[in-house]
């Protein structure tokens, strides 16, 4: 048998059941009186009543003294919302009292934006509009470097395994980014390897030299044209994709829950998704070589009626092994380009519907201009070294 003691003290720590009395102050304000606790599984008194005594009889303000509460979970939070609202549907300010700070601070994350002026500040003109584009690309240049910078502080932390990412969701985007982009990058390579061949054939001939379409589609397709072709289909792609999606989750504020649990985003999100595809550009890129070369044979075996055999080896006696590891190492760096733009204008862009869709055409712009200011770069540091 429990104590009689024991008993007693447990009796006096239960906090008695949830209270609501209203009462007028001598200006008339009407003063809301909580006590008790106020949870969900215990009966609560309904907001309904504050809204009645409002409507029989018109408040300068109303006040919410909470001080009594002794104890309180989401009920109570739901309580103080809905006064709220009736008090703004009725123009009657609203003062909360002795409320406790949890839920002054889950009170703020719920509160609406404050309207804005009905009157618009007047347009900056002449030089004072090069100054406002000029901050604002300064804001831009900051915010992504800091991307940058968190993006390399997160693979840092990748590497000593200390990262919080999930397994599973990498090697979903392996797949989404990989095996799912092979049909579409096989068809553009053909696609490309024709159109070489063909302008290869074409220009060739005035010289009798025809029989050297292999080397230049060779050349062509290993060196640049199949990792450049591969990085523009995968920036429409996925790099679109990844943008929209960070985008929605911005929107719907499933970012702002990682932050609230501890959970860095570029961890759990942005390093998924440039480990994906960094590491399938190269094996793209791969078969997007064969793929060329096999459309350029195409064309060979059936304009200039050479065996086929004959076509692929004149193309193997064409190519070195530094042909084959330089489009690789772009492929890679395409990858890495593109996942940091896509992401990066997902996880940036405004909580608005129209701004999804913006993000990633920003995204896919961004990472087409990224690539091939890269094929440029590459193409430069190779032709000093005599690559």
């Amino acid at each position: 048998m429990r104590p009689r003691w024991l008993a007693g003290r447990r009796r006096d720590r239960a906090p008695a059941a949830a209270a609501l009395e209203l009462r007028r102050e001598d200006d008339g304000a009407l003063v809301v009186e909580l006590a008790g606790a106020w949870r969900l599984a215990d009966g609560l008194p309904p907001a309904a009543d504050v809204e009645r005594e409002l409507d029989r009889a018109p408040a300068p303000r109303v006040a919410i003294d909470a001080a009594g509460v002794a104890a309180w979970d989401s009920a109570l939070a739901v309580f103080v919302h809905s006064v709220g609202q009736a008090c703004r549907a009725r123009g009657v300010p609203l003062d909360p009292r002795a409320l406790p700070d949890g839920l002054v601070r889950l009170l703020e994350l719920v509160r609406e934006p404050a309207a804005p002026a009905s009157r618009a500040a007047p347009a900056a003109r002449g030089i004072a509009r090069l100054g406002v584009r000029a901050l604002r690309r300064e804001e831009r240049l900051r915010a992504a470097v800091a991307f940058v910078g968190e993006t390399a502080i997160a693979f840092a932390r990748f590497a000593v395994r200390r990262a919080r990412l999930r397994p599973q969701d990498l090697w979903l985007l392996v797949q989404h980014s990989g095996a799912e982009a092979l049909p579409i990058v096989a068809l553009v390579s053909f696609l490309v390897g024709i159109i070489l061949a063909f302008v290869g054939i074409t220009q060739l001939r005035f010289f009798g030299a025809e029989a050297f379409v292999a080397d230049i589609v060779g050349i062509a397709i290993v060196r640049d044209m199949a990792a450049l072709i591969t990085g523009v289909t995968l920036a429409g792609r996925s790099g679109g994709a990844f943008a929209a999606q960070l985008a929605t989750m911005n929107v719907t504020q499933e970012i702002d829950a990682l932050r609230t649990l501890g959970i860095s985003p570029v961890e759990y999100l942005v390093v998924p998704r440039v480990l994906a595809l960094t590491a399938m550009m190269p094996l793209l890129t791969l078969f997007a070589d064969a793929s060329g070369i096999l459309g350029g044979a195409v064309v060979g075996t059936t304009m200039l009626n050479q065996p086929l055999a004959g076509y692929l080896r004149q193309t193997a006696l064409a190519l070195v092994p530094g042909d084959l590891a330089g489009g690789l190492v772009k492929g890679a760096t395409y990858g890495l380009l593109i996942a940091l733009t896509g992401a990066f204008r997902g996880m940036q862009a405004e909580r608005s519907a129209e701004r999804v869709g913006e993000a990633a055409t920003q995204a896919v712009v961004t990472g087409i201009v990224a690539i091939i200011a890269a094929c440029g770069l590459y193409q430069y540091v190779f032709f000093l070294f005599g690559w």
